[in-house]
């Protein structure tokens, strides 16, 4: 009964040992298997919108380039896990030096081809010297059915405080953490 107990407990510790080593592994597989996608875009406000009234843009499609980003990073469509989005921000481009004093609040929503349009990042009080880049708040959904199609749209809901005298040509950078399987790894 003895000698049982000895090999088990020498078999426990030997796997408990590899387990240990095996883990450290994982994790830096994990990180081969995520990555970021950018995307850029650019709307204008134009200066004929009222103050404390809500006002919708819509950007042009994006194009994902989804399949050749995941191409290059080693992964195909069926092969991602999720999509968040992590980071989005916005930017004055034009008139030059001008800043958000404007803008009371901001919305954004995505959509694409056969899905719900979805809301992802929003600003509910820009504050008194906003500055002329602002960085949105992001929801945690997983976007990864809108990030796999060809292409998607962007709806921007504004509030402002103010009377705009001229458009404003707003930049907005956005970051995807994508996390996926390398070629079913």
């Amino acid at each position: 009964m003895r000698m049982i107990s000895k090999i088990w407990s020498g078999c426990f510790i030997t796997v408990f040992a590899l387990g240990l080593m095996i883990m450290p592994g994982c994790k830096q597989i994990d990180k081969l298997t995520q990555f970021n996608m950018d995307y850029e875009e650019t709307v204008t406000i134009p200066s004929t919108i009222g103050i404390n009234v809500p006002f919708n843009m819509f950007t042009p499609d994006i194009t994902t380039n989804s399949e050749e980003t995941f191409e290059i990073n080693d992964t195909r469509k069926d092969l991602i896990e999720e999509i968040v989005l992590k980071e989005m921000t916005m930017e004055v481009i034009n008139p030059a030096g001008e800043d958000f004093s404007f803008l009371k609040s901001v919305e954004i929503f995505i959509s694409a081809e056969d899905l719900d349009e979805q809301k992802i990042a929003w600003k509910d009080d820009t504050g008194t010297n906003p500055g002329s880049k602002i960085e949105l708040e992001t929801s945690s959904a997983d976007l990864k059915d809108y990030i796999k199609k060809d292409s998607f749209t962007l709806r921007i809901k504004t509030v402002t405080d103010e009377l705009l005298l001229s458009d404003y040509d707003i930049k907005i950078d956005s970051k995807f953490f994508v996390d996926a399987k390398i070629l079913g790894v």
